[in-house]
């Protein structure tokens, strides 16, 4: 019998909130990106516009990050290591509809974490630091960080589930995937020269505001593009391989 798009979705969701690690690594993302925010308004009295006030705030998805990798990894890993993957894949047989299923399911739960902190964040410098004209929530300075969050988070954990994919190990797929997002961009960028500029440059860097985090700066639609090659790449890789091993 032939399961649908929307059972295969409806299916995966159920695998995604039964897991503790959800959870888990949700409760921490909001935590750490939250207190982060109003640590960072608290301490900042003012700032000459709302995007410099709300590019402060952000400062906490730098962090947050490791999580979505984690969450990422874990979404395609975790059937793997339950011995659950053979019963997914009698179910679905069709392997890329698995892992597109997947991975929507936890980049849209990433994504929606990611805009309720954004929210908050927001708040949190339009209350606690004193900008001229205050904190516009239809602002272009204030939209446009705020969506490069959404986006960047969900960018992450399409390249951690698509590096899940690939290598099928948890503890190998977070290697890479904190190494690619989390360590290379800034010790690249601390190494100076112009090899390790471009390098840094070239990496899939969290953009907090306008700017890479610890990172060389390559303007935020060059980053963008950078971050969605990477997943783009990580993704089509691990489906190829998905298609061709044997469980």
């Amino acid at each position: 019998m032939r399961v649908g798009p929307a059972a295969v979705l409806r299916s995966e969701w159920t695998k995604l909130r039964t897991l503790r690690s959800t959870w888990w690594c949700t409760a921490v993302y909001l935590l750490v990106v939250g207190a982060f925010a109003w640590l960072a308004a608290a301490t900042t009295h003012s700032a000459p516009t709302a995007d410099a006030a709300v590019g402060v705030v952000l400062t906490g998805f730098a962090f947050g990050q490791v999580v979505l990798v984690v969450l990422g990894v874990l979404a395609v890993t975790a059937e793997s290591a339950t011995g659950m993957a053979l019963a997914s894949l009698v179910a679905v047989p069709r392997r890329t509809r698995l892992l597109a299923a997947k991975t929507a399911v936890v980049a849209g739960w990433a994504a929606l974490t990611t805009a309720l902190l954004v929210a908050a964040c927001v708040l949190a410098a339009r209350t606690l630091v004193a900008v001229p004209g205050g904190v516009s929530l239809t602002d272009p300075g204030v939209l446009r960080p705020a969506g490069l969050q959404v986006a960047g988070a969900v960018l992450v954990t399409v390249l951690a589930a698509g590096l899940g994919a690939v290598l099928r190990s948890t503890a190998g797929a977070l290697g890479v995937g904190l190494a690619l997002v989390i360590v290379a961009p800034p010790a690249l960028a601390l190494a100076g020269g112009r090899l390790a500029s471009l390098l840094s440059r070239a990496m899939p860097a969290l953009r907090v505001g306008e700017d890479a985090f610890l990172a060389v700066p390559t303007g935020w639609p060059m980053g963008l593009a950078v971050a969605g090659a990477w997943a783009a790449a990580a993704w089509v890789a691990g489906a190829v391989l998905l298609e061709r091993r044997d469980v």
